[in-house]
């Protein structure tokens, strides 16, 4: 009997060997929390008085309510102290499904010593790959990841002078990348099989890109296109087209107006892309099938300075993630042609990346800048919004990529200033 003795803390070992023990009172005490597995060792105790003290029912308390269901002891009523929507209940009548003690973590998982912009994973012979865009070092540098050590190792390197991005495309079992540059032109790769290294097969006309800031590829109807969107004055965004041959010029897209970025986009079953740009706002295209070509369609409201647009899904709605150097960044959700609700504005001075992806169940936006830290949001399917969740320390960030690696899954963030860091995403039970 240690009833009011102002006990307010129990160590996990305070009842270790007492075997023999049937009564046990801590009546009337200040214990808030008991820790998991107590009362395990007593094999025949019959009864236990933890009336008088002010349980928090939080995770770390789930244990008991677990407890409480399987034991013969008996038990005097005893009630939560907190938080709000348990006080003053039974906690035998609590449910294990009031406790939400499931969580996630991104912790850093590995430090590539170097910096990088763009990263972009991809799997050719059923391995895994990340091709990532090196301006500093001069190269697009390809990492495999390591399914023993569980990490990404050299695999090769492409040179690529100011090289922005690397997009590697795996179409009719070829592994092609398209090295995007600063300056010298951009050029199309491909892995020989028979020397087992990268060959470039053609030149990008440099007339039309001149100053290259991002390349998406995409499938329309069987065929493979990439599409780079050029941020020169004089330069214009292009779409390219795969033949037998190689990729080649298929249609000029958006000129002279400065692009940031460009996404493809299907909704309501047509292909899309909406091109983001330094001096106007967003504008979408839409695939016509007779034409074979993309048509302009609209605007995405009246945003300026926008530096990157990025889509989700989320029970079949579709949502826009647009953001911004100066200004607020916006989550807008697509309600069909150019009909845009925003959702949600988001601080974001300095930012040049706004990604949203998934892990799971579990939709993320990762928000980078170069003057603060990143700021990981969760979405919350019921408020339609997302809500603050993590910070990371990424200096300059120009990209975020998830990358599922087995059993492992991965988040890269490329920085301009800094090491490139690999974080990965862990699941963590609070209750334990």
């Amino acid at each position: 009997f240690i009833e009011n003795n102002d006990i307010q803390a129990l160590s996990k070992a305070t009842f270790r060997g007492l075997k023999s023990l049937t009564h046990l009172s801590l009546a009337n005490n200040n214990l808030q929390t008991l820790p998991r597995d107590l009362f395990k060792p007593l094999d025949i105790l019959s009864d236990l008085d933890l009336r008088g003290n002010s349980l928090v029912c939080d995770c770390k308390i789930k244990w008991l309510v677990e407890w409480l269901e399987s034991t013969n002891t008996t038990v005097p009523a005893v009630f939560c102290s907190s938080p709000g929507q348990f006080e003053g209940q039974r906690i035998r009548d609590l449910a294990l499904d009031d406790f939400q003690c499931i969580t996630t973590d991104f912790v850093v998982h590995q430090v590539l010593p170097f910096q990088s912009v763009s990263a972009e994973p991809f799997t050719y012979a059923s391995d895994l790959y990340v091709a990532l865009a090196q301006p500093g070092a001069s190269s697009c540098t390809i990492l495999k990841w390591d399914y023993v050590e569980r990490k990404l190792r050299d695999f090769d390197r492409i040179p690529a002078h100011s090289a922005v991005h690397c997009k590697p495309i795996v179409a009719q079992e070829q592994l092609y990348v398209v090295v995007a540059q600063l300056f010298g032109g951009s050029y199309i790769y491909r892995w020989d099989t028979a020397v087992d290294k990268f060959i470039k097969i053609q030149d990008i006309d440099s007339q039309k890109t001149r100053k290259p800031n991002d390349v998406e590829a995409f499938q329309i109807e069987g065929d493979w296109y990439f599409v780079i969107a050029d941020s020169s004055k004089a330069g214009s965004t292009s779409l390219y087209r795969l033949n037998q041959n190689g990729f080649y010029s298929h249609q000029a897209l958006h000129p002279w107006h400065r692009d940031t970025d460009v996404e493809y986009v299907e909704n309501e079953g047509k292909p899309r892309l909406i091109i983001s740009s330094s001096s106007q706002a967003p504008v979408i295209y839409q695939w016509n099938r007779a034409q074979r070509q993309f048509v302009a369609q609209g605007e995405v409201g009246e945003m300026l300075d926008v530096q990157m647009v990025k889509h989700f899904r989320a029970r079949r709605e579709q949502f826009l993630c647009l953001s911004r150097y100066i200004g607020d960044s916006k989550v807008l959700r697509w309600e069909g042609q150019q009909r845009f609700v925003e959702l949600q504005a988001l601080p974001s001075r300095g930012s040049m990346v706004l990604q949203p992806f998934a892990v799971g169940q579990r939709r993320y936006l990762a928000l980078g800048s170069d003057f603060s830290f990143t700021h990981l949001y969760l979405w919350e399917e019921e408020k339609q919004k997302f809500v603050k969740f993590q910070e990371l320390s990424v200096q300059a960030p120009r990209a975020f990529r998830y990358v599922p690696a087995a059993d492992v899954q991965l988040l890269l963030a490329p920085s301009f200033k800094a090491n490139t860091l690999v974080y990965r995403h862990v699941v963590v039970d609070l209750s334990l």
